[in-house]
């Protein structure tokens, strides 16, 4: 039976913490509505009402296009192993980018990585939680090791040419913001 609450609670940030995977999705006011699957060590919860995320190189950048015009945003975490459990986060984000003054702070909270485009910080309205009955039990085996091996054989230069390939706007054609320092 699905729960609500104003806020996370400490049960609530450690089954966070335990989850090697998320989903966070955003739309824009029209268009296509965006489902992205999140990993590696990207997300801190900084309070009840806030949780941060590394936004790593993907190979579109829709959540940050759809922020741009519209701040809602949902997260997901199923438990996939032990005890069956979703948690949703539902709240209003922002998107930061290195050349934002927040950057500093927000990026100094994860371990440096090289794909790193933008952090996104979100502020919490609603925590729901219901039974996960339906979600299947999966072994966590490990990150996958294609980025780090993508990453090792780009140099800066390659980096943010693919990011000015793939990632300056969305499928609906909203831009991103990725590069806007390159315009200046």
């Amino acid at each position: 039976m699905a729960k609500r609450y104003e806020q996370l609670n400490d049960e609530l940030i450690g089954f966070i913490a335990a989850q090697p995977l998320y989903f966070v999705g955003t739309a824009a006011n029209d268009g296509t509505i965006n489902v992205s699957p999140k990993g590696f060590d990207s997300l801190r919860v900084l309070s009840p009402t806030r949780v941060v995320w590394l936004n790593l190189t993907g190979s579109g950048n829709e959540t940050a296009a759809h922020l741009q015009q519209n701040h809602r945003l949902t997260m997901m975490f199923c438990a996939f192993e032990g005890r069956p459990k979703i948690l949703r986060l539902y709240g209003k984000a922002q998107v930061v980018h290195p050349r934002d003054s927040a950057w500093q702070e927000l990026s100094s909270l994860f371990p440096a990585h090289k794909s790193a485009r933008q952090c996104v910080d979100f502020s919490i309205e609603l925590v729901q939680t219901s039974c996960g009955f339906g979600v299947g039990l999966f072994d966590y085996q490990g990150e996958r090791d294609n980025m780090h091996l993508w990453l090792a054989s780009s140099d800066e230069t390659g980096l943010r040419d693919y990011w000015r390939e793939k990632n300056q706007v969305s499928l609906d054609g909203l831009p991103t913001h990725i590069l806007e320092d390159e315009a200046n």
